[in-house]
């Protein structure tokens, strides 16, 4: 039977429809993706379904049909109806109106629901993995100790047990993430975009996870993703957002087709690359001490040379060590040996020597994205934008220059004039990201540093950012340094690539070349080490 209705839902953001007359049926067990691009309303649809806060439909319903015992307010799918609960009543079958119920059964349906979001990790950044996982637990017993053990096999974490979660990659965290919210055992699981900062095989390793511990379980899923092949992996049927519409619904193959039929290929220009570095970085070390596992190596003597205007790019599994190694090239962490020296006109600056004369003297001239990105949630895009490079011109001049670089990062003209007085929380996650990667492309750095700049984005908006960067280095002669786990997009623009692996530098040469020897080799690795 139908275990979640959509009737006719409207949603609405000041001026904006973000969705509009939405029908769906969803049957328990049954896994739905959302293709679309940035912006299309898929995780507003998400969040309306886990009942987040500001996500209330305007219109319409969502309807879920659940077995509920009347006493004690336990949930379950409704092919438990009918099964005595703990308390000793029978669950019975009930239709409810999610937004439009009772507070504490509105709340009984959330603690049923399990979410992973954009780029938010939501852990408890001072314990330990197991502990994190612990805790979604209702229990503290043996049997459940055993069970988180076993998620974080599944999720590939097993080697990270005892170690503190600040101290993880991105991509650590969100596999940690994955086991916390399978521990809730939820009766429905959403996932949006749940591997889009992940290297080719880590994903690949949690879309198994996915499909051995959710869908073959027969829990219910939706999940929205960039990757075309998730959408055949996991997905029983699919449906494409378009501005807040349902444009297309059916099986995975015949609408992930149409969606990718709409995909240009990027512009690959030739360049003339001339030897003339501006990024040199040798024998540099980094190394953590922790209780638990005595030296950390997350960066273990690295040599590295980035000439002026190229685009090259740092590729490898997640805790490889590349987030650190930015770091430190911006100045964000000291090394604990080696040298890293930035070329500024004629004159090395040495990025290990603090203050003014040091460093202080270049990193103006270096733009970096973080993994984890913010904007000041209480200001507009247009003052996020301005304020970053502390406009002190006339406002139509900077209003001129926010569209321009909005337009850069893969907005139509007409959207970004729409969007320059919206606040960040009014936007979709790959809109704010976008909004983010502006902040930094409009200071017009010499050097621009992007960690995992295309986790968030549909193909759509990913070739526009390859043309916007590729545009960006012939007229601004800017170069760049990026990180990613988006091998495509390593494959479209790059002209170098570098892989890590533990810390240190495997290999460095032709994109194809690297790709192929990360995509072919890093898994076999991993299961080993793991």
């Amino acid at each position: 039977m139908n275990f979640i209705e959509l009737k006719n839902v409207c949603k609405s953001f000041q001026d904006h429809l973000a969705l509009q007359n939405i029908n769906l049926e969803l049957e328990e067990g049954s896994v739905l993706g959302i293709l679309g691009k940035s912006g299309s309303g898929k995780s507003i649809l998400i969040n309306m379904l886990r009942g987040m806060k500001d996500y209330r439909p305007d219109e319409g319903q969502i309807i879920y049909n659940l077995a509920l015992c009347p006493d004690c307010l336990r949930v379950e799918p409704p092919s438990r109806k009918d099964e005595k609960c703990s308390c000793g009543t029978r669950l019975e079958l009930q239709r409810v109106d999610f937004w439009n119920c009772h507070r504490s059964l509105f709340a009984a349906i959330r603690r049923r629901i399990s979410i992973m979001l954009q780029r938010t990790f939501a852990l408890y950044e001072d314990d330990t993995v197991i502990d994190n996982v612990l805790k979604a637990f209702p229990d503290d017993s043996a049997e459940s100790t055993y069970q988180a053990l076993e998620l974080l096999e599944m999720t590939h974490m097993t080697h990270r047990v005892t170690q503190i979660a600040r101290d993880l990659s991105g991509g650590e965290k969100q596999r940690v993430v994955l086991a916390r919210q399978m521990a809730k055992n939820p009766m429905l699981f959403l996932a949006d975009e749940p591997t889009g900062t992940l290297d080719p095989k880590t994903a690949e390793l949690i879309h198994e996870t996915l499909l051995n511990g959710v869908k073959n379980k027969g829990q219910t899923m939706l999940i929205t993703s960039h990757w075309p092949e998730v959408m055949k992996l996991l997905s029983d049927q699919v449906i494409w957002l378009d501005n807040g519409k349902i444009i297309q619904k059916g099986d995975p193959e015949t609408v992930v087709k149409s969606f990718m039929d709409t995909v240009p290929l990027p512009e690959k220009k030739d360049h003339t690359l001339v030897a003339n570095p501006i990024i040199n970085i040798e024998n540099v070390k980094k190394h953590y001490y922790s209780i638990e596992r005595g030296v950390i190596k997350a960066v273990d003597g690295v040599n590295l040379v980035v000439n002026e205007g190229e685009i090259s790019s740092i590729v490898g599994l997640s805790g490889a060590g590349k987030t650190t190694l930015s770091r430190m090239l911006c100045g964000l962490t000291d090394p604990s040996s080696g040298k890293i020296n930035v070329r500024l006109g004629e004159n090395w600056i040495d990025m290990t020597q603090k203050g003014p004369q040091g460093r202080g003297r270049v990193t103006p001239y270096i733009g970096l994205l973080h993994q984890e990105y913010s904007l000041y949630p209480h200001k507009t895009v247009i003052e996020n934008l301005t304020d970053s490079i502390s406009l002190e011109l006339p406002a139509e001049f900077g209003k001129v220059k926010a569209i321009f670089v909005l337009q850069a990062v893969g907005f139509t003209e007409n959207y970004a004039q729409l969007m320059l007085h919206k606040y960040p929380d009014e936007l979709s996650s790959g809109e704010r990201h976008r909004v983010a990667l502006a902040q930094i492309l409009i200071k017009e750095p010499k050097i621009v540093i992007l960690d995992e700049p295309t986790g968030t984005m549909d193909p759509i908006t990913r070739v526009q950012l390859t043309d916007s960067i590729i545009k960006a280095r012939e007229e601004l002669n800017q170069t760049f340094l990026i990180i990613s786990h988006d091998m495509d997009f390593v494959l479209d623009i790059c002209d170098v690539a570098t892989l890590m692996r533990g810390g240190k530098v495997l290999s460095s040469g032709a994109p194809t070349k690297i790709v192929a020897d990360l995509t072919q080799g890093e898994k076999e690795k991993m299961l080993k080490n793991t």
